[in-house]
């Protein structure tokens, strides 16, 4: 291949990765709405809850659409594990009748268990975009998984594992997740990217002619994304960073960084880190969002993922994250208790700000 051949490819194959537009498949070209101010219209509630997983299970290999009958499976078995988990408890049941450990064949789901169905709203359907029903929200690498860690990211992970075992993640509440402590929303589900939880998984967009605004549930958090403007001082960190967005076309397309090192996909962001968002509106209720994480320090490749947010049945209301959290005084004092009858303190998982919901 000669050096112009190799480098044409090299670029239409970094163009196909960072593209937003989804044209696959497509029927007909469909045309956002546009706003009083001329802007895409990317207004309302919307969701992304989804069974689709973020990592693609090793046996789809590099196959990310599922044929209809393993999405019909997929989704029929989540409607039974539903109904499963919404039958009434029995109400002799005592807290020693079923321990933390064995919570039957829907893991978290049950009597004296973590979160049992009343808590959760993960979504009951996969990923659907154009027809395609997708096995997994990572599209890049083409495995659909995570890239392999960079040897200092490793080291950090072993690090804080040393940590858990050590017990000083019970030293205080600085030690805990920044989830647990109602800073933000646990599994990234704030962003950037934003990516779906088990339960919670709904956003409001807001624009005006300076800003989008992007109220997310969990923990009440506000993204803002100043539009056309530059990013801040490198040495300030934010809770989501420091978002900059431009429209192109239909797509709003926003950058971010500057994010604290408490955030992130599994196990936090490097210094470096920056998410490019690419959101669409592909159908009267649809949006396209696509994102690209570069994490030079974390992760030895980029990663990029897409999926739907479809519309929301109703408004966002105030989660209130830390009004009745008694799991995180309980541990912290459970720590105390523990250091002063000289034996080791771990209770597993984490904390959780459920209690006020």
């Amino acid at each position: 291949m000669s050096i112009r051949a190799t480098i044409f490819a090299a670029s239409a194959a970094a163009l196909a990765l960072a593209a937003p537009a989804y044209a696959q498949g497509s029927k007909a070209a469909f045309h956002a709405p546009r706003n009083a101010i001329g802007q895409p219209d990317l207004s309302g509630v919307w969701t992304n809850a989804t069974i689709t997983p973020l990592s693609r299970p090793q046996k789809f290999g590099t196959r990310n659409v599922l044929t209809p009958d393993e999405a019909k499976a997929a989704e029929a078995a989540t409607q039974a594990q539903i109904k499963r988990a919404d039958a009434p408890t029995d109400p002799n049941l005592k807290v020693s009748d079923l321990k933390n450990a064995d919570c039957g064949p829907d893991g978290i789901s049950g009597f004296n268990c973590g979160y049992n169905q009343g808590w959760k709203d993960p979504g009951e359907k996969v990923v659907d975009l154009n027809g395609e029903k997708r096995a997994s929200i990572i599209v890049q690498p083409a495995d659909g998984r995570f890239p392999p860690m960079t040897p200092s990211a490793q080291a950090k992970m072993r690090e804080q594992m040393a940590k858990m075992r050590s017990g000083s993640f019970y030293d205080g509440p600085e030690a805990r997740a920044a989830g647990e402590r109602c800073l933000v929303g646990f599994g990234s589900t704030g962003g950037p990217p934003m990516l779906p939880v088990m339960y919670n998984n709904n956003y409001k967009f807001v624009q005006t002619k300076d800003e989008v605004a992007i109220d997310v549930e969990m923990v009440h958090d506000v993204r803002h994304i100043r539009l056309n403007a530059q990013h801040g001082p490198s040495n300030i960190r934010q809770w989501m960073g420091d978002s900059i967005g431009h429209y192109e076309g239909d797509t709003l397309v926003v950058e971010t960084v500057g994010m604290r090192p408490e955030e992130g996909m599994r196990g936090g962001m490097g210094p470096n880190a920056k998410v490019t968002e690419w959101f669409t509106r592909i159908a009267p209720n649809k949006i396209l969002y696509r994102f690209k994480l570069e994490d030079p320090d974390t992760y030895t490749a980029p990663i990029v993922g897409e999926m739907a947010l479809n519309p929301s049945k109703g408004e966002v209301y105030e989660y209130a994250c830390h009004e009745g959290n008694y799991a995180m005084t309980g541990m912290l004092a459970g720590a105390r208790a523990a250091e002063k009858e000289g034996r080791p303190y771990d209770i597993g998982g984490g904390a959780g700000g459920e209690g006020g919901n």
